[in-house]
């Protein structure tokens, strides 16, 4: 599993950044999302750009760090 942190990563860099990693995954490969706020703005945007063929799980819901589970189902 890659782990994506954009913790540190200029706000507009980190949707490019977390699509371009996704973009990788073959089906059934997972990837996690290392974050500093709730990330749901970026699943809207995934499921509206990738409908069906995204898993996503929360593994930790802050206060101060997000972490995120994103599967890729399907191409």
């Amino acid at each position: 599993m890659q782990t994506v942190d954009v913790r540190e990563v200029a706000p507009r860099e980190r949707h490019p950044m977390i699509f371009d990693c996704f973009d990788q995954l073959e089906p059934g490969e997972v990837m996690e999302l290392v974050n500093d706020h709730d990330p749901k703005p970026l699943y809207y945007q995934f499921m509206a750009e990738f409908p069906g063929q995204v898993g996503w799980k929360y593994l930790e819901e802050g206060p101060e760090t997000w972490r995120v589970q994103i599967t890729r189902l399907a191409r």
